[in-house]
C-alpha cells in the first residue's frame, strides 16, 4: 500500500516582522527621555568680557579700517586722520612708527580699529599681514557696552 502525503496545511513560514516588541522598546525609550529631559541643564558658553586695562600704553600705533575697507595708520593718540596705506605696505609703515623715537618695536602695541560694517575677513587679513611680518603685539579696539 502506498503512503499518502498529508493533505493538511503544513507549517508555513511567516514572512512578516512582528512589530509589537519594537513598539514596546520605543515607548520605554520615549518615557525615559521624557523623564530625564527636564533634569539636563542647558550648557553655558563662557564668553570673554571686555574690560579696561589698568593703564593705557604711552605709545601705540593704530590701524584704522574704515567702512570702505581703506587702511589708515595713526601714530599714538594723534588726532590726525592718519596716512592712507595699501595692505602690502602696511607692515613697513607700522614698523617705522613703532621704531620712531628710538623705542623698542616689540614694546609698542598695534591696535586695529575697524568700522562695525567692515567684514571680519578684512580685519583678519590685516592681523595676518602684521603677524607674518613680525609685528608681535596686535590687538583689537572695542567699544565698551553702554
Amino acid at each position: 500500500m502506498a503512503k499518502l502525503a498529508p493533505r493538511g496545511r503544513g507549517r508555513r513560514t511567516v514572512n512578516e516582522i512582528n512589530m509589537v516588541p519594537f513598539i514596546d522598546v520605543m515607548l520605554v525609550l520615549l518615557i525615559i527621555f521624557m523623564v530625564t529631559a527636564p533634569l539636563i541643564t542647558p550648557s553655558q558658553i563662557a564668553l570673554p568680557s571686555v574690560g579696561q586695562a589698568q593703564r593705557q600704553p604711552d605709545r601705540f600705533v593704530q590701524v584704522v579700517i574704515d567702512k570702505n575697507e581703506e587702511l589708515r595708520v595713526v601714530e599714538g593718540r594723534a588726532s590726525a586722520e592718519g596716512v592712507p596705506v595699501p595692505l602690502n605696505l602696511l607692515a613697513l609703515r607700522v614698523r617705522e612708527l613703532q621704531s620712531a623715537e628710538g623705542s623698542d618695536p616689540a614694546t609698542v602695541p598695534v591696535i586695529i580699529s575697524a568700522d562695525k560694517t567692515v567684514r571680519y575677513e578684512s580685519v583678519v587679513r590685516v592681523m595676518d599681514t602684521l603677524q607674518k611680518n613680525g609685528v608681535q603685539r596686535v590687538g583689537l579696539a572695542v567699544q565698551a557696552g553702554r
